[in-house]
């Protein structure tokens, strides 16, 4: 791989896209000193759900709340929307063509929306069983933690709805691009994140 074609991490447009190429460089970097601080936020809220496991005050814990079946469907409906831009990066990457673009970000959008929804029925189930965030120190760190990491997706999605606004205004433009580009490394991002609570949380927490 010669050095022109990967000049920052995450998918390069290559000099196929002329001067976007070039101005693409420094504003993706700038966009990963911004995760490094988001990631920072997160490793705060998980060093604060780590040392409240056992704050329970008597309150129902991971067994009586966490349902593992829909935890993990929606581990498998974020994964899969990860893939789905992958596929939306490389055609743009590769200019296959905005139809194509769009309904790789569509079908991002679509498994992000039935990831949220699963969320909050999980959160609905909690709240029923008393798993509310002021029962515990347990419970405010859980409800700090993982409603944190689905702020983030609300938020993913809701700039994917505006970048296809932007697509079917303005075309494919250096703007448009680089937004792709950006929200691409936001929303693997937010798989790693979410992996890390699938592990930590819910998976640690039934065994």
């Amino acid at each position: 791989m010669s050095r022109d074609a990967a000049k920052y991490p995450g998918v390069n447009l290559t000099s196929a896209h002329g001067p976007d190429h070039e101005a693409a460089e420094n504003l993706i970097f700038g966009f990963w000193v911004f995760l490094m601080s988001d990631a920072l936020l997160f490793g705060l809220a998980f060093a604060s759900y780590v040392t409240s496991l056992n704050a329970t005050a008597g309150g129902p814990g991971p067994h009586q709340l966490f349902d593992i079946k829909s935890t993990l469907i929606e581990t498998l409906l974020l994964l899969t929307s990860s893939v789905t831009f992958g596929f939306a990066s490389i055609t743009l990457k590769y200019k296959h063509g905005t139809p194509r673009l769009i309904a790789w970000l569509a079908a991002t959008l679509m498994f992000g929306v039935a990831f949220l929804a699963f969320e909050l029925h999980d959160f609905s189930a909690m709240f029923a069983k008393g798993g509310v965030p002021g029962r515990s120190g347990y419970l405010s760190a859980f409800f700090g933690l993982v409603p944190l990491h689905g702020l983030h997706v609300i938020g993913g999605c809701v700039w994917l709805l505006c970048l296809m606004g932007q697509i079917a205004r303005y075309g494919v433009d250096t703007a448009t691009k680089v937004g792709i580009m950006r929200l691409a490394l936001f929303w693997h991002f937010l798989d790693i994140v979410w992996v890390a609570i699938f592990s930590v949380v819910y998976l640690a927490g039934l065994t």
